[in-house]
């Protein structure tokens, strides 16, 4: 059984399969509606149901409120019809994005190595070529949960072996099977890409990209991209950690400055005691204030890691006079994170 969703004002109609959300069957048809998180949890993915009625799923009582509900708002990633629909979308057209088809995948696990004590690298290999923009991401699916799990691809996009880099997070069922029982050889079933996190390069201008722990994955994969091109804007790195012992790719990224001369790589760490670490000492929004002068103008940033990270970036990079049209995020949101209002940005709307 099948509904069919019109989506204005495109005018375009869907066919979303029983039980199907609205995001996925819209994604598969190549349709480009916003959405971040994927999981009901940031509200990106807002729409007016105008016709119709849906099972509003796993909805997070803060990203749609119940006011909202009754005024006829869903969230496209939790949405699943329960009749035809019409529903209104903002969508926008990306010229930098790639259009590559969403697709389930089965993969088996060539590797998996700790590459901290708390996050683990593991390498994929799809049973037929996984195409995607450096940035995006996968859903893998973890045995026993009904939610599949959202990682960040690492690897350069033109490397046919998939890279994850997996923080094991208390509580987390997903990363718990991942650290604890995934093994060289075991299938492993996925689907993407997704994610609307990618490089801007119609926007001149020198990239920054500010990564917390293991928010190094989609910055690593669009660096690799942007240095195998004939790019020739200047990039730098900021990769930020609690102690010195949480960094990692440290060796890979200083490599890389050394081979690429408009590539700037600088690690930092927030704690150091006993004279451990002679580099940058502090917060990554207060090595890049410094690295900078505070003048951020004409950059365009790309940040990613924990939500915490991300607000106190952006309120640094404002400060600086760097404004939304050059800034773009990524945050990491756990199951924890539906128990508990987002914060938004008084700064930036589309935050």
């Amino acid at each position: 059984m099948s509904f069919q969703v019109t989506v204005e004002p495109l005018g375009e109609v869907l066919e979303v399969e029983e039980g199907q959300s609205i995001l996925d069957a819209a994604l598969r048809a190549g349709m480009a509606l916003p959405y971040a998180c994927n999981h009901g949890l940031c509200g990106t993915c807002k729409v007016d149901l105008l016709e119709g009625e849906v099972d509003h799923g796993e909805a997070s009582a803060f990203a749609l409120m119940d006011v909202e509900r009754d005024e006829g708002k869903c969230l496209a990633c939790c949405a699943r019809p329960r009749s035809d629909l019409v529903i209104e979308a903002d969508v926008e057209e990306e010229p930098d994005a790639q259009r590559h088809p969403i697709g389930d995948y089965t993969a088996r696990v060539v590797e998996i190595g700790a590459l901290t004590p708390t996050v683990k690298r593991v390498r994929l290999e799809p049973d037929r070529p996984l195409l995607f923009q450096a940035g995006q991401y996968i859903n893998l699916k973890v045995p026993g949960e009904e939610i599949p799990r959202a990682f960040s691809l690492a690897n350069d996009p033109r490397d046919p072996l998939l890279e994850l880099q997996v923080r094991i997070v208390p509580g987390g069922k997903g990363t718990a099977w991942i650290h604890e029982r995934l093994q060289p050889g075991d299938s492993v079933a996925l689907s993407g890409p997704l994610g609307r996190f990618f490089v801007r390069g119609s926007i001149p201008g020198q990239r920054l990209f500010l990564a917390g722990g293991s928010g190094l994955s989609s910055p690593k994969s669009m660096v690799l991209d942007l240095l195998a091109t004939e790019d020739g804007e200047a990039i730098e790195l900021i990769h930020g950690v609690r102690t010195p012992d949480e960094l990692y790719d440290d060796t890979l990224f200083r490599g890389l400055a050394d081979a690429h001369p408009r590539f700037t790589y600088t690690p930092a760490v927030s704690e150091a005691a006993g004279g451990q670490w002679s580099g940058e000492l502090g917060m990554v929004h207060e090595v890049a204030e410094r690295r900078f002068d505070g003048r951020f103008a004409e950059l365009v940033a790309y940040l990613c890691g924990p939500p915490p990270m991300i607000d106190a970036c952006l309120t640094t990079l404002m400060r600086g006079r760097l404004f939304e049209e050059r800034i773009f995020s990524e945050s990491f949101y756990t199951a924890a994170d539906a128990d508990r209002p987002p914060k938004r940005s008084a700064l930036f709307k589309k935050f």
